[in-house]
């Protein structure tokens, strides 16, 4: 694996325009889009305001259909086994809510996951009376799979972790918890959301029934784009919570068939512009290399952890050994929205992540609002620096 040349770099923000600008360090929010994910986007827009939205479609059936190779091959998994969606949410809300609880099943989850997917588990427990609980962690505060398979019993019947949370620069083990899923049988959804196109992703490798991410994030493609893998395999045992025609045609009356690939868990209607935006960033991001991406995002977040940790009144906020592009940290002398807003005037784009998006976590550690900055394969050793450089004069 080579390192991105200065020459590649050069290359790689010319066809991001927002460097232009801003040092956009806010990648976990929402990255910058590369140029061929915006005109995918606006070309096919163009198309329908020229021609009409059903014949738009007619005339980019290929290119839409080839979506779904393109993220399969950002997992490692098959076409069939991808099922797109308007957003991360909704594409994990399907894979959840297609799976059957009963009273004493229990849930296992992570003390970081993420508070849109606990409050689903309370929903189905209060409704079902299966029981959430929480796998602990090593001293390091990551999970611990040790811990887990001391868990294991026959009323089990969800492994839910958050793979890399919001906030806090951990990186759970992912894969380590799929072998003990497979091992015992155990359905295992995994939140892919802060990974995907931060990291080389292989869903073999990993052991996952179900993966869901978005396409904002360190994918670098247009907001209101998700997806859902589910394995072959599991597919099989699961309907979704709700279908419609694509999902489940109706093949005679009074009957029903489910569509034999992941698709049966979409709806008719898309937003066909911003699929094209997720099937093109999910093909910049794999002709860029993963390997090369997860090398330079680790390179500059230890760059700037170096740099926080050297100002007085700076608290890194980040728990692990393994870290991930995402950095936390807080100032004793102003709050974090104040600093964001700070940094904003600037020209420094971070974000806030306050203690409801990791409920379990946040009171654990009695976490206040924390600043996010998380830096891209895109982003600089000298944007870095500024970042750094802004903050120690706001820590004076």
């Amino acid at each position: 694996m080579t390192a991105l040349s200065d020459s590649e770099l050069e290359v790689l923000r010319e066809a991001t325009r927002g460097v232009r600008n801003r040092v956009h360090l806010n990648n976990a929010g929402a990255a910058l889009m590369p140029e061929p994910v915006l005109s995918a986007v606006v070309d096919y827009l163009n198309r329908e305001s020229a021609i009409g939205g059903y014949e738009a479609h007619a005339e980019n059936l290929d290119r839409l259909e080839s979506v779904y190779d393109s993220v399969g091959r950002l997992v490692g998994a098959s076409r069939e086994e991808i099922s797109l969606a308007e957003n991360a949410t909704l594409a994990w809300q399907r894979a959840f809510y297609s799976l059957q609880f009963k009273a004493d099943d229990r849930i296992l989850t992570t003390t970081t996951e993420f508070a849109a997917n606990y409050v689903a588990y309370l929903q189905v427990g209060k409704r079902t009376g299966a029981r959430v609980e929480v796998i602990p962690d090593d001293a390091n505060g990551v999970l611990d799979p040790d811990a887990l398979e001391n868990m294991i019993d026959d009323r089990v019947k969800l492994i839910s972790i958050t793979w890399l949370p919001s906030n806090g620069g951990l990186v759970n083990p992912a894969a380590a918890v799929g072998r003990i899923a497979r091992a015992h049988g155990i359905p295992y959804l995994l939140d892919a959301c802060q990974a995907v196109g931060q990291m080389p992703i292989d869903i073999h490798e990993l052991g996952c029934d179900m993966l869901t991410a978005t396409g904002r994030k360190f994918l670098r493609a247009p907001r209101g784009t998700g997806f859902l893998f589910i394995g072959r395999d599991f597919l099989k045992t699961v309907e979704p919570a709700f279908i419609d025609l694509i999902g489940a045609p109706w093949v005679a009356s009074g009957k029903y068939q489910l569509r034999a690939d992941a698709r049966r868990f979409e709806t008719w209607e898309a937003n066909y512009s911003t699929r094209l935006g997720l099937g093109a960033a999910a093909d910049y991001a794999l002709a860029v290399g993963l390997n090369r991406i997860e090398a330079r995002c680790r390179n500059l977040s230890t760059q700037l952890r170096q740099e926080l940790a050297g100002i007085a009144g700076v608290v890194l906020r980040d728990l692990g050994e393994n870290l991930s592009a995402i950095v936390s940290f807080t100032l004793e002398a102003m709050e974090a929205r104040e600093v964001m807003r700070a940094l904003s005037s600037q020209g420094i784009n971070v974000s806030v992540s306050p203690p409801s998006t990791t409920p379990l976590d946040a009171t654990g550690r009695n976490l206040p609002n924390v600043v996010r900055a998380s830096p891209h394969y895109y982003n600089t050793s000298d944007e870095i620096s500024r970042l750094a450089s802004a903050v120690r004069l706001l820590a004076a």
